[in-house]
């Protein structure tokens, strides 16, 4: 009999599988696709030689994420690589905020009114990312915080809606609007209880660590994790489906890097999260292109990821209208141009883009046409650079990895308390009514993010669950 199973080869379950591997237990993971990955995958999907990432491209959270800081990765083929600029924010003028790794430098592209203001929120969190970051992803019940002081006075501000926050920090809109893109990565209304925090995290991240894209694509975190895992011993089984836990072998514990649903699917637990909400989708647009994108602003060609769409306004706008089930007009975007540090992703001279921006889930329209008109609001000619696309809404994502219930590739809303209340209100909220299962997914705290710390956590509990079955 194994020590234990893990379904889903995505980071969180690969994660989960290590930190068993590691502590000497027989691991074998299985995973439906041809491949592992889950939304850390890279496909030629438009044309031979361009290599996209269907999901996830630009990883702030996994750089220094403290799960994938303990493991030997860049002996199994990771390696990270940093555009000159994390992020830029244009403006129509032509000018643009910028995310920096220097405060100052960010600061500086925010307007004179509000250069201070930045400052002075960033200040009592520069240089301990490592603390924060552990603290900031650890879950509720994992004993005390590191750094107590510093946790709760990063929870003040975190606390906050983005709204709220960016309207009493700031006077002008090119840091309301950088701060409000950055919260639009959460996929959820400004408004929303700690969508302030969400923006602060991904700021002290640029600042901390960057925000890198790995050499050849997002697929060498999950490749990886799977060398790691197979050095310890463990086993990855892929084209695998399960229906049934009779589908697996025998084992003393299982964890799943799937959907809450699937989950108690799987397992037979009946209506086991009742209070479960997926949240809105994205539409998704792969690009080969025959040159970098012609962005107005000069600073916009130097980043890896733009954000297009300038005020909170409409940033705001957008995001309410995929809450709310409304089609997307002007859509505020989320763009990743790799190609133009990595020269794996594409022939030589021709680059990779990768944009989404939101719609309602489950939606089932295309929104092709609204998409590349706001990108030519701000990198006029970019049409003509087109040579293919491949386009993903709600219903081909959920097709392509069945977490994404709906489209939502959060696996589950973060509107308001559900980023910390996932799946369900629990003391130990990995763990399930069956005393064997665990729910390993970012269904469960600390949430959406390719940082490994769901699947941390979630063998943590699994292994103690283990332990007390020794005793």
């Amino acid at each position: 009999m194994l020590d234990a199973v893990v379904v889903g080869a995505g980071p969180n379950g690969l994660t989960a599988a290590v930190e068993l591997a590691r502590r000497g237990l027989s691991v074998e993971v299985f995973e439906a696709a041809d491949a592992v990955g889950g939304g850390a995958r890279t496909e030629e999907l438009t044309l031979p030689g361009f290599r996209h990432d269907p999901c996830s491209a630009v990883h702030p959270l996994a750089v220094r994420s403290p799960a994938f800081s303990a493991m030997p990765l860049g002996r199994h083929g990771l390696e990270w690589i940093h555009p000159d600029l994390p992020m830029a924010h244009p403006f129509p003028d032509g000018t643009a905020a910028v995310l920096s790794r220097l405060i100052g430098e960010t600061a500086c592209s925010l307007g004179p009114r509000d250069a201070g203001a930045y400052r002075r929120l960033m200040a009592p969190f520069h240089g301990r990312w490592d603390t924060l970051a552990a603290d900031f992803l650890r879950t509720q019940w994992d004993g005390l915080p590191r750094d107590p002081l510093t946790y709760a006075r990063f929870g003040m501000a975190a606390g906050q809606s983005a709204t709220l926050l960016t309207r009493t920090r700031f006077r002008d809109e090119k840091a309301r609007g950088l701060f409000a893109g950055l919260a639009a990565h959460g996929i959820a209304p400004l408004g929303s209880l700690g969508t302030g925090g969400m923006a602060l995290m991904f700021a002290l991240a640029a600042h901390e660590c960057g925000w890198p894209v790995p050499r050849g694509g997002s697929q060498a975190i999950a490749d990886a994790l799977a060398s790691y895992l197979r050095e310890l011993g463990g086993t990855v089984h892929t084209g695998f489906e399960v229906k049934h836990l009779d589908d697996l072998p025998p084992a003393r514990t299982f964890l799943f890097d799937t959907s809450p649903t699937a989950l108690a699917r799987i397992a037979g637990l009946g209506n086991a999260f009742p209070r479960f909400r997926y949240g809105p989708s994205v539409f998704k647009i792969d690009y080969a292109l025959d040159g970098p994108v012609p962005w107005t602003a000069e600073a916009a060609r130097r980043a890896g990821t733009v954000h297009v769409g300038p005020t909170i306004g409409e940033i705001g706008e957008a995001l309410r209208a995929a809450a709310h089930g409304d089609d997307p007009a002007v859509p505020f975007l989320i763009t990743a141009q790799p190609s133009i540090v990595d020269p794996t992703r594409a022939p030589e001279g021709k680059h990779t883009f990768w944009v989404y921006g939101h719609v309602p889930s489950g939606w089932e329209g295309d929104a092709t046409e609204v998409i590349e008109r706001q990108i030519e609001r701000f990198a006029p000619g970019f049409g003509d650079l087109v040579l293919a696309r491949a386009t993903a809404g709600p219903p081909e994502l959920a097709a392509r990895n069945a977490n994404y219930v709906g489209g939502d590739i959060a696996t589950g809303s973060v509107a308001g308390l559900r980023l910390l209340i996932r799946p369900r209100l629990a003391r130990v909220p990995y763990a399930t009514s069956h005393p064997a299962v665990f729910l390993c997914s970012s269904a469960t705290p600390p949430g959406p993010g390719v940082h490994g710390m769901s699947g941390h956590h979630a063998a943590k509990a699994a292994w103690r669950h283990l332990r007390q079955g020794a005793a």
